[in-house]
This record gives C-alpha cells, structure tokens and sequence, in this order.
C-alpha cells in the first residue's frame, strides 16, 4: 500500500463495535476488533467518531483499548483538535462506518473486503436475503 491509498476512517462505537445497549457497553460484535485491527496495520487512521461524551466517552476509549485499538483521534479530526461548540461536530474523514448507514451495517469482513478490494482472513456469517439483512 502506498501512501496515496491510507485512509482515515470514522467509525461509530454503539451499534457499530458493539451491540447497542448504551449506555451501557453491548456485546463486541463479530470480527470488529479483528478488522480495526487489520484496518491499523494496513496504514490506515481510525478515528472513534460517536455519539458518547464525557465518561461514557471514557468507558468507551477505555474497552477499546483493552481491546487492542487505539484511535487515531476521539471525536474530532486530528488528536490536537479542540472541539469548539459554536460549530458542528462534523469531521473530517475518507470514510464513515456507522450502524445508521441506509440499509444498516455490514459484516465487518464484508467491511474490510470493500475498503481493501481483498478476501479477509476471517470467516463472516452469510446475510440472509431482504432487504433489511439478517432474518431467521
């Protein structure tokens, strides 16, 4: 990968990592930490872009580290960005990874595949058809 192809990438934290429960922190959903992970290792820079402030914020920073992901920034565009309430709280980001996305979130091997155009190494449970994913 050369430098041109690095990306900085947004990813949301409840819904998206984890199950949504907040205020509590849900289940880690399948192979996320795996794909950040990979994503890292790529080159690329993972921003943690969520709704959470405050501790909640912190518990969230927190389990993601001991999980093994450190972002490159929480909430903002670069880590020394402060962030200044007379302005939106949009970001600057090549791609956003979010469960709110028209027709929800994708598998995160699927998410690898279509940033890196290659097969991940870990194994995803096929979507069932519809158009809403997962049905039983």
């Amino acid at each position: 990968m050369n430098f041109q192809d690095r990306l900085i990438i947004a990813v949301d934290f409840d819904g998206t990592i984890v199950e949504d429960a907040y205020p509590k922190i849900g289940k880690t959903r399948i192979f996320a930490f795996e794909t950040l992970k990979r994503l890292q290792q790529d080159g690329h820079r993972l921003i943690l872009w969520t709704y959470r402030n405050g501790t909640k914020l912190q518990e969230a920073v927190d389990f993601c580290k001991e999980n093994g992901i450190e972002f490159y920034a929480v909430n903002a565009s670069f880590p020394e960005e402060k962030y200044d309430y007379s302005r939106s709280r949009k970001i600057h980001a090549d791609l956003f990874i979010d469960d709110r996305n028209i027709g929800g979130i994708l598998g995160w091997g699927e998410i690898y595949q279509m940033i890196t155009n290659e097969e991940p190494n870990i194994k995803q449970p096929k979507r069932k058809g519809g158009l809403f994913g997962w049905f039983k």
